[in-house]
């Protein structure tokens, strides 16, 4: 999982292509998809990890459905809707988190052949995404970071499948309890800095639309 991908990842000027824009389409259905699967793979196997990395994919499709549905209004509907994503990610985080605790005293490890599976079609996916958005890696910054968001976000599927190669070697759930921490935490940092950046954006909106509102007013008799 990567914090970027859960900052400003699409760039107003990266959807104006129509390209660029129908291949955000497509990363955004493949990551709901993903999302769904995960968290059916993840309750299914009893894997803490796949929980966690569920959450990596509810949180790339927000950012481009958000970016996608919010492109042409102001900035001070995008920051709100930064904040209920943001709000979103701390909580599934946290939930998480709290699961992961809970499973340190049940003793229970996951199956591993089905969070292995889950885990490789979760790498398949985002190095497809990868693959499509492989053309815009040396645009904006912020194009070239919707593509270093799938890229690691591949690594971080790497590590779920590595953690169920791991929980089927030592018969333990422990490489899977450690990398779903690990995700959870940086998934709740994601939310603190995606909250924080969307709180100052709006800030600066509200004083600038109070602004254009008093231009807009008529001027008072003379006097």
């Amino acid at each position: 999982m990567s914090g970027c991908c859960h900052g400003n990842c699409a760039a107003p000027r990266g959807v104006s292509d129509p390209a660029y824009r129908r291949v955000l389409w497509i990363a955004l259905l493949l990551n709901a998809a993903m999302f769904g699967v995960e968290i059916g793979g993840g309750l299914i196997s009893g894997s803490v990890s796949l929980l966690a990395d569920a959450l990596d994919f509810a949180g790339d499709a927000a950012n481009y459905g958000l970016s996608l549905a919010v492109l042409s209004m102001g900035l001070a509907w995008r920051a709100r809707a930064a904040l209920v994503k943001g709000a979103s990610m701390g909580l599934y985080g946290g939930l998480v988190l709290a699961k992961t605790l809970w499973a340190t005293t049940s003793g229970s490890p996951p199956e591993p052949v089905t969070m292995g599976l889950v885990a490789g079609l979760a790498l398949a996916v985002n190095v497809a995404v990868a693959a499509l958005l492989y053309a815009w890696r040396d645009g904006d910054a912020n194009m070239r970071s919707v593509w270093l968001c799938s890229r690691n976000d591949a690594i971080g599927n790497i590590a779920v499948l590595l953690a169920a190669f791991g929980v089927f070697g030592t018969g333990s759930a422990w490489p899977d309890l450690l990398v779903a921490a690990i995700l959870a935490t940086l998934a709740i940092s994601a939310a603190f800095s995606v909250v924080r950046q969307a709180r100052g954006e709006l800030a600066r909106a509200q004083p600038a639309a109070a602004g254009r509102a008093g231009s807009r007013m008529p001027a008072g008799p003379p006097h």
